[in-house]
């Protein structure tokens, strides 16, 4: 018999259900001041049939503690407030049929940040004139306090308050899909948060006692109550809200015994004909992942190399990329992961990666900034801060007019020089103890020895100077660079992405690289790309590049972009 995580209703009543086989006895309590046992019945469920309807408020208790439903899909009161018993979602905009993966040109952003579902809507016109065709919203599930980056939640099912209600975020869905933006989210399935996590209480066997993850236990994927409970948790994203695809993060911390395959395959098979698109953070660079019904994984080595060029840091994981970057960043655009097996010092020498030189540039996502890239700096800097804006506008082309699948972070576009630092809004103990923890982290680094003190994560300031700038005083000329380049992406890159594959690329100097892909329909696409302040010699196509000035060498500061025929 296959149980249902949260509440179902049918004829007048409201079935709740609760896996909890550490509990002997649970009661539902109703806010109207009801209290109702649960009753046992076998593998540790816990189920009461009460009469009711949708809007309900309620909650469970066991051992005189009180706690919502970890499948919820509306909550009160945050964290630890009351659950609402909702109806089953059917998406609305039915005549959207989505975009292909190639298509892609996502935009991350932090709906927080961004004056929550609402504000994000009044944002998509612009984003939708910039040439942007995904919106990928950051974690979105219930989570501690009012503010948090989103990578604590502890409800997965429920939309956070501060960012509006479910029908803000089924609005946001479709006004998304009217300018012809695919929407996909950022999904957690590697931990609970710190604050408001009641599994171990009633639910141990969620984690497992003999690995751990830098966040807690691992959770168990061995326990088909678990596969299941994320299983429908992405089901519930994808075909009650109509999100376009998912981004699983840190999967490297998943134990998952399989799990990460037989879902691709059953929410494939579950979509059919429709386009959804399953994108995956992976420190570890499993390239098999990608051959087993994932589209992509964000490609960090691209961007440790690129950063490197750009900025000079060595320190931290920017070690592993120190030594000739651009012949790493060379290889990273030919061959998708830089680390393909190579021992890592930052892993003590362990190997790090698989082969992954067969897999389509298409299965990689490119970014110069992101959320984790930007924000888990002491500082959180950005590169409009960091680097000389020359190379980061050469470094842009590069990104948008390559092959794989170019990530723009929120403010990007608009040379945004705001910070986005980490932010959270926990009590007392808990923003103390994250204060200890990041003052240990950043000790070693240069800013922070040399007196500056850290911004205090769980202050409201480091939220606010988090929003992205928009009066930069060269916005305006970021955002036609940006738009311009999308343009290009759209006419020359995207309709011929299919069948892509590497012809060749090499470093030309200490920061340039060159490399050429051909492209599905035979045509011969070469980027020649320059980040430092002297010409480099590289042999150049004599033709008139679409991008940039013939030269027969490669200017300083500069990204030449060549689409030839056979």
């Amino acid at each position: 018999m296959t149980r249902s995580f949260g509440p179902t209703v049918a004829g007048g009543n409201v079935c709740f259900s609760l896996w909890a086989p550490d509990a002997q006895s649970v009661v539902l309590e109703l806010r109207d001041g009801t209290i109702c046992p649960m009753m046992d019945t076998g593998d540790g469920w816990k189920e009461v049939v009460v009469p009711g309807a949708t809007g309900m408020a309620y909650r469970f208790r066991t051992r005189d503690v009180t706690f919502p439903d970890p499948a919820a899909h509306l909550q009160q009161g945050g964290a630890h407030g009351w659950s609402i018993v909702t109806a089953p979602r059917q998406p609305r905009g039915r005549s959207w049929k989505g975009r292909p993966w190639r298509d892609s040109v996502i935009y991350e952003c932090h709906a927080g940040l961004m004056g929550g579902f609402r504000g994000v809507a009044a944002r998509l016109p612009a984003l939708a004139a910039l040439g942007i065709t995904v919106l990928e919203l950051m974690p979105i599930a219930v989570f501690p306090g009012a503010r948090n980056w989103g990578y604590d939640g502890v409800l997965p099912y429920a939309p956070a308050e501060s960012y509006g209600t479910p029908d803000d975020l089924a609005a946001l869905i479709e006004q998304a899909h009217d300018l012809r933006i695919g929407v996909m989210l950022d999904v957690v399935y590697n931990h609970f948060g710190p604050d408001g996590n009641y599994l171990p209480l009633y639910a141990s066997p969620f984690f497992r006692d003999d690995r751990a993850t830098p966040w807690g236990p691992a959770l168990d994927f061995r326990i088909p109550e678990i596969r299941r409970f994320f299983a429908d948790n992405a089901r519930h994203w994808l075909f009650e809200f109509g999100f376009d695809g998912l981004r699983f993060d840190a999967v490297h911390a998943i134990q998952d015994e399989g799990w990460l395959a037989e879902l691709a395959a059953d929410l494939r098979h579950e979509a059919g004909e429709r386009p959804i698109h399953l994108v995956l953070e992976n420190e570890d660079n499993v390239a098999s992942h990608l051959r087993q019904g994932f589209d992509a994984q964000w490609n960090d080595d691209i961007h440790h190399a690129l950063h490197v060029l750009l900025t000079g840091e060595s320190h931290g994981y920017y070690r592993d990329f120190a030594d000739n970057p651009a012949a790493l960043l060379a290889r990273g655009l030919a061959e998708g992961f830089i680390y393909q097996g190579q021992a890592s010092a930052n892993r003590g020498g362990a190997a790090r990666g698989e082969p992954s030189a067969d897999l389509p540039p298409t299965a990689f996502v490119s970014f110069l900034q992101n959320h984790d890239q930007t924000g888990n700096r002491p500082f959180g800097e950005r590169l409009t801060t960091l680097a000389d804006p020359r190379a980061l506008q050469a470094a842009v082309a590069l990104q948008l007019l390559a092959p794989q699948i170019p990530l723009i972070f929120m403010g990007e576009e608009l040379g945004s020089r705001a910070p986005f630092l980490f932010f959270t809004d926990h009590g007392p103990e808990l923003a103390q103890a994250v204060r200890e923890s990041r003052a240990r982290e950043f000790a070693i680094l240069a800013d922070a020895a040399q007196g500056r003190a850290l911004p205090d994560a769980n202050s409201q300031d480091s939220f606010t100077a988090s929003v992205p700038q928009t009066d930069a005083p060269d916005r305006e000329a970021w955002l036609t660079f940006y738009r311009d380049l999308l343009a290009l992406r759209q006419r020359h890159i995207v309709p011929r992405l299919d069948g892509a594959r590497t012809q060749s690329a090499e470093a030309a100097g200490d920061r340039a690289v060159v490399a050429s892909w051909r492209m599905g329909d035979g045509r011969m696409l070469t980027l020649a790309c320059n980040l430092g302040p002297a010409p480099a010699a590289a042999t150049l196509p004599a033709s008139q590049p679409f991008f940039g000035r013939a030269a027969r060498q490669l200017p300083p500061f500069a990204t030449l972009a060549w689409l030839e025929r056979p």
